[in-house]
């Protein structure tokens, strides 16, 4: 495969430097670690090794990879791996396409909470979707999916969401035979917002009162925050805050809305 004219660590090599000094604060260790990767990726600061023919001396150094899951040029054999993987185990059916999404206030916790928050939208997802086709009413079977997880949208911000190949139909209860689905019918979409957003809230509610998450900034415990020197002088008054648990408006986690949306799709 001919290499591109420019490849993201061309455009990390040139600006890089500038963009982490104006974002400096703003850019996890982790984002800057993988950054620094793709940087070296194929380069002398990771080595190498040499290839020399033994018939006309011709030489050529092949560079390491960096491995980095992030990286695009370590993981294009992958995922092409992976597609073909996948493509075999295709059944002669229609397939759908579902995606399960967060809103903005539990992304924000997701944020600082990624594998809590990415595993509870794994498992809550999946139960919706096994749940509900398992029910006579609907379709009354046992179906497989493929997850695949997309912790950023388009406009490349922060957007954890779920996306699903589900086939159209499973095997029935007994395994005896297949339940095709209704032409161009998955499942009910209002049915399974319902499931997904009372197992979602349910699971979130757990890992809090068990202490497994962390909430940093707007979202910390008000006594975990940072005072400002007017706002420690107004500790002391018995007046009630606006916020104060009396007068606090309800959650946006309570109002959000955890959407799902099927469509079918060409295999």
């Amino acid at each position: 495969m001919a290499r591109p004219d420019l490849e993201v660590a061309d455009i990390f090599r040139g600006h890089g430097a500038a963009w982490r000094h104006a974002n400096r604060g703003h850019v996890t260790l982790d984002q800057l670690k993988v950054m620094s990767a793709i940087e070296s990726c194929r380069t002398a600061a990771l080595g190498g090794h040499v290839a020399r023919c033994e018939d006309c001396a011709h030489t050529m150094i092949a560079y390491n990879s960096c491995r980095n899951r992030h990286c695009p040029k370590c993981q294009g054999a992958a995922a092409r791996e992976w597609m073909a993987a996948r493509e075999a185990e295709l059944l002669p059916v229609p397939y759908f396409h579902v995606v399960f999404t967060l809103p903005v206030a539990i992304g924000d916790i997701a944020y600082h909470n990624k594998a809590m928050i990415y595993d509870l939208l794994f498992t809550a997802s999946a139960e919706t979707m096994l749940t509900i086709a398992a029910d006579p009413k609907h379709l009354g079977a046992r179906i497989g999916i493929t997850s695949v997880l997309h912790s950023w949208g388009s406009a490349m911000t922060h957007h954890p969401h779920v996306h699903m190949i589900v086939p159209g139909g499973g095997l029935a209860r007994d395994g005896s035979r297949w339940v095709p689905c209704k032409p161009n019918f998955c499942l009910p979409v209002r049915v399974l917002s319902k499931l997904f957003r009372r197992l979602m809230l349910t699971k979130l509610a757990a890992a809090h009162a068990a202490g497994k998450l962390q909430f940093f900034g707007a979202h910390a415990p008000r006594h975990l925050r940072r005072s400002s020197p007017r706002s420690e002088r107004r500790a002391g008054s018995s007046m009630p805050s606006a916020h104060s648990p009396a007068q606090r408006p309800c959650s946006p986690i309570c109002r959000a809305t955890l959407t799902v949306s099927p469509s079918q799709i060409a295999v």
